[in-house]
């Protein structure tokens, strides 16, 4: 197999950053937790609304997350973490697609800003892999904590009925859980304070308010 020149490195990138924001991603063998889930008690309007409201913040941050980790594994010095940060990606498009899935069976649109959590995210990991792989691996921990809490707070939220939003939900929390786990054990290191109290749920919480309504 040819070494693949930078050039070929961008147009790969260009060519996931496409599929990710504009099609189905590619995705793992896995199938769609949900694909045999019926909802048997019509969801209520404001149900919807609700529903709808939190599967578009998640869609958006697996968008987020699958640019971080593309970034990530563009800029990762040893061979074995950008094999990690790929299959984690490639999870990652399985979250994507099960929430561009479920919101099209709610009759719902993705965020407008797709393009832009992409290009942010691709931004951060990439220059997080150029600080160092142990670096990029804290990066990896502590983004996968905090979408475990955010998680957790919307499998809370979700209307009882919503059974397949739930099956969704349930499986990205346990895989969001297991890339973690794996940061840490591959050698991940602790991030600043100010890294992980003020800017990174500073700007969680902005791509969150603004996910939920475009």
């Amino acid at each position: 197999m040819r070494k693949l020149s930078l050039f070929d490195k961008i147009i790969n990138e260009v060519d996931q950053a496409m599929r990710t924001v504009h099609t189905l991603a590619p995705t793992t063998e896995r199938p769609n937790p949900a694909a045999h889930i019926k909802v048997e008690t019509p969801l209520t309007e404001d149900e919807k609304k609700l529903s709808i409201r939190l599967m578009r913040i998640n869609h958006a941050g697996e968008v987020s997350a699958q640019g971080l980790y593309r970034g990530q594994a563009l800029t990762a010095k040893r061979e074995d973490i950008r094999e990690q940060m790929d299959r984690s990606a490639m999870e990652e498009n399985d979250h994507l697609n099960w929430c561009e899935l479920r919101l099209t069976e709610l009759d719902a649109k993705k965020s407008l800003f797709g393009p832009l959590w992409y290009m942010g995210s691709f931004t951060i990991g990439a220059v997080a892999g150029l600080a160092g792989d142990k670096w990029s691996l804290g990066f990896v921990k502590e983004t996968e904590d905090q979408v475990v809490r955010h998680l957790q707070e919307h499998i809370g939220k979700l209307p009882v009925a919503d059974t397949p939003s739930m099956a969704i939900l349930q499986q990205m929390k346990i895989d969001e859980a297991h890339h973690a786990d794996v940061a840490v054990e591959a050698g991940a290191a602790k991030l600043p304070l100010p890294v992980r109290k003020i800017l990174m749920p500073l700007m969680s919480k902005v791509m969150t308010k603004t996910a939920a309504r475009i």
